[in-house]
């Protein structure tokens, strides 16, 4: 599985994930990729242009703004959104959450079509829909 992390969470989320996953799972942070400041258009049709890519995000107003909604609709990404309360928490909660609902990031991004989009919630086990 490839994933990105975007701006919104810290690229040391990424090399944390991309370490403990290495030669299982590619982990990339946006700002390693593209540098600081691309637009989430940019980016979701560049990544949408090789395909396969999860992204875990901290911006939900991807799913809010009507032209990066369309994009990430019509792309070959799948989205993984953190819940608002867990995008206000602590990065060691973030990462805790994110390692807990690993599982069933990996069989979402395998079994769901392109352009899905779901939540990863504060508290429960159960990945939610956007």
């Amino acid at each position: 599985m490839k994933v990105v992390i975007d701006e919104n969470l810290p690229p040391a989320l990424a090399r944390g994930l991309d370490g403990l996953f290495a030669g299982k799972h590619e982990v990339i942070h946006l700002r390693d990729r593209y540098g600081p400041g691309v637009t989430d258009l940019q980016w979701i049709s560049e990544l949408s242009s090789e395909g396969s890519w999860v992204v875990i995000s901290g911006d939900r107003r991807i799913s809010k703004n009507k032209a990066e909604l369309n994009a990430f609709r019509s792309s070959r990404l799948i989205g993984f959104f953190l819940a608002p309360g867990l995008q206000k928490a602590p990065l060691v909660k973030q990462a805790e959450r994110i390692l807990a609902l690993w599982g069933g990031i990996e069989v979402l991004a395998e079994r769901t079509k392109s352009g899905s989009m779901f939540v990863l919630p504060m508290t429960t086990t159960k990945i939610g829909t956007l």
